[in-house]
């Protein structure tokens, strides 16, 4: 397979969380391996619709002259028309609540009305994203949050808390009624030029009655009013053009207050973040847990079972030397005597040391000793000396990193070194690692047959995971033939 770089990156609190849900890996040349977040990615999702071009703008260049003659400038008519209709509609209920709310205000019945004005965003705004789809393929998302289950006067709060909510009352009072007056002025100026393309036939019907299509001035037959059919078809043509003009101005205008924003969600991206980090902190403390019951409880015990097993061995034997000596050296005890039983002995002790060896390579796979007490430097050279392959370790760190740091770095080391002793066919590894403004960079590189697949294992997407969470990177280059690279990057303030 072709080279393979894998990234799993995360910004961060206020960033993604943006960091959320695990991406999938790419079928390209990079592929992304990691988690990035399911409320960052519909504000993404967000301000991805708000940079892209407008549809009805995209259909205006590409066939501008073509352009009032197709549906799609229909569908602007009807969007301004339907825009307008909603403007006034809108008008005249705010209008009506601000005066009855203010009047009635000095005696406090107003104030549920001055509210109902301050939460009239909310359903124009859902209006205008309904609306919007008569000329946009993609529609503008809900920039509010889901409540589930919650009560009215706790939806009510958090709608008051929400920047969306403020942001839809100004597009409804500042934005709206001047889009609506251009509506219908260039609804205005549809009608009118429809008018005067059937002219002629207005002239024709309503003959021999005089027809002034301009005060003052009488039309006299059919043929005189073709003129005014020649205006009102370059009035359609130029209306068409100005109706894709002021549809685009409120598309945007309408994807810039009234869809969603990084900022919407940045206190859910801080809390979510948060919530991560105590997740893996509370996760770590518990495999710190286990690793202790098990070299406390369970190795112990075993320890004290060989031991027993070796004092009943060393016991059994003398035995069997005793009556060995007392038959003048036959051995007549047979399976059941004390030679058969030192024999299912010595059996036994030999797999329980075999368990206690298990148990102690299971205690050092949690959490090594060794990284607790002395380092990265330090563990990482343990597990190069027990490496089948021969690997170099060129690590120059200046000290001792944060917990998190050296465990990511430790686990991502060891699962590297494992990939390359069981899939890569590698005859040499190199781990190198330094820290360079403030952040730790770590590679691992083996000279085996490449091709490695990101997406193959759950090993690599369980470390990206975890690098995320520090905000750091994991990269992973892997082209036929090799040589096989993994890069750590991750911030020691983690």
């Amino acid at each position: 397979m072709g080279t393979g770089r894998a990234t799993a990156e995360n910004t961060g609190a206020g960033a993604t969380g943006a960091v959320g849900a695990p991406s999938s890996f790419l079928s390209s040349t990079t592929a992304v391996v990691g988690a990035a977040g399911a409320v960052r990615a519909a504000g993404a999702a967000g301000a991805a619709d708000r940079s892209s071009e407008v549809a009805v703008l995209a259909a205006l260049r590409a066939r501008p002259l073509r352009f009032p003659f197709t549906r799609d400038s229909l569908r602007c008519w009807a969007y301004l028309a339907g825009g307008a209709v909603l403007g006034l509609v809108t008008a005249v209920l705010l209008l009506a609540l601000t005066v009855l709310g203010l009047g009635l205000s000095v005696v406090g019945v107003g104030l549920p009305l001055l509210l109902a004005v301050a939460l009239s965003g909310l359903p124009a705004g859902a209006l205008e994203r309904r609306l919007l789809r008569l000329v946009e393929p993609e529609p503008v998302p809900d920039p509010h949050r889901a409540l589930p289950g919650a009560g009215r006067p706790a939806r009510l709060r958090t709608r008051l808390r929400e920047r969306a909510t403020w942001r839809e009352l100004a597009h409804t009072l500042l934005v709206a009624p001047p889009l609506t007056a251009a509506g219908l002025g260039l609804t205005a100026l549809l009608l009118f030029s429809a008018t005067l393309v059937v002219s002629p036939v207005v002239v024709q019907v309503l003959a021999p009655e005089t027809v002034m299509l301009i005060p003052g001035h009488a039309v006299p037959g059919p043929l005189h009013a073709l003129p005014f059919t020649a205006v009102g078809l370059a009035g359609l043509y130029l209306g068409g053009h100005a109706g894709a003009l002021l549809t685009t101005a409120r598309v945007r205008l309408a994807r810039l207050l009234l869809g969603p924003r990084e900022e919407d969600s940045g206190g859910q991206v801080l809390e979510l973040t948060r919530s991560r980090a105590r997740l893996a902190d509370a996760f770590e403390a518990e495999r710190r847990r286990i690793e202790r019951d098990l070299h406390d409880g369970a190795q112990q015990q075993l320890v004290a079972l060989t031991m027993t097993l070796g004092l009943a061995a060393h016991e059994l034997r003398g035995r069997a030397d005793a009556g060995r000596a007392d038959t003048g050296g036959a051995d007549t005890d047979g399976a059941d005597g004390p030679a058969g039983a030192l024999a299912l002995v010595d059996r036994a002790r030999g797999e329980a040391r075999q368990a206690l060896e298990q148990l102690r390579a299971l205690v050092r796979g949690i959490h090594p000793q060794v990284l607790t007490d002395h380092g990265l430097a330090a563990a990482v050279a343990e597990v190069a000396l027990r490496h089948p392959v021969p690997v170099e370790v060129d690590l120059d760190l200046p000290g001792r990193l944060p917990g998190p740091v050296e465990t990511t770095a430790y686990f991502t080391v060891t699962e590297a070194l494992t990939n390359a002793a069981k899939h890569s066919g590698a005859t040499a590894v190199t781990v190198h690692g330094r820290v360079a403004d403030g952040r730790l960079v770590l590679q691992v590189t083996d000279d085996g047959r490449g091709g490695a697949d990101p997406a193959a294992g759950a090993g690599l997407q369980g470390l990206a995971d975890r690098v995320a969470i520090l905000r750091g990177r994991l990269m992973v280059t892997s082209p036929t033939g090799g040589p096989t690279a993994l890069r750590l990057e991750v911030p020691c303030s983690g």
